[in-house]
């Protein structure tokens, strides 16, 4: 498994949508979207802490399960948030109701093929490259 731990040059993850895309979705989509995250199947919210500031932020993150795995699809590349997780080595996720702890974070580059990874992620990592984490 190829791991890719540098949280410096973005350049090295393919990115699949729009920078205006991105800033409308940080803007408009993700303030109404958090609110709902407890309800709607495979939507979480991710806390982590600003790598240079510490000031505690909320992202809308898509994430995918398998036992003590838990893997989310970077379709916008090497964001903020990821490089903040990477920095830290820890985060809080909220799953539905519940919040879990997070460690080990690690990229797998885009192609890497994991069997470890949850069916629909593994779908992704073709195109995309892939934050994976442990479950505390």
């Amino acid at each position: 498994m190829a791991v890719d731990n540098s949280a410096g040059d973005a350049s090295k993850l393919p990115v699949v949508f729009p920078q205006w895309l991105d800033r409308l979705q940080i803007k408009y989509m993700n303030p109404v979207v958090k609110p709902l995250a407890k309800y709607l199947p495979g939507t979480s919210v991710i806390k982590h802490r600003g790598r240079k500031s510490g000031k505690p932020y909320e992202t809308v993150v898509t994430t995918y399960r398998k036992g003590n795995v838990l893997a989310i699809a970077l379709g916008h590349g090497k964001a903020d948030w990821v490089k903040n997780v990477l920095a830290a080595g820890e985060a809080d996720v909220r799953l539905f109701r519940s919040e879990v702890h997070l460690t080990n974070p690690r990229i797998l580059p885009a192609g890497t093929a994991d069997a470890s990874l949850p069916w629909a992620v593994r779908l992704q990592n073709r195109k995309v490259a892939v934050l994976v984490t442990d479950i505390a």
